[in-house]
């Protein structure tokens, strides 16, 4: 995991008032997003979060971190 369980969680509880908020801000534009709306990109958000989290950091899927070969 590229962060600690207890750091996703921490920006977990972090996006959500920042969807909730971010619903009033649109709102003084014109643009109204319905409760299902906001939890619809609440949701979309987090996964996002959680799946950059727990995809290995070298990017291609090993979770090794030193390249393997003959020795």
């Amino acid at each position: 995991m590229r962060i600690s369980k207890a750091g996703l969680l921490v920006v977990t509880a972090i996006v959500i008032p920042i969807v909730v908020e971010l619903r009033t801000a649109l709102s003084w534009f014109g643009i109204e997003l319905s409760i299902l709306e906001g939890v619809a990109l609440g949701v979309a958000v987090v996964l996002a979060i959680v799946v950059w989290a727990v995809w290995p950091s070298d990017g291609n899927g090993s979770t090794e971190t030193e390249p393997t070969g003959p020795e």
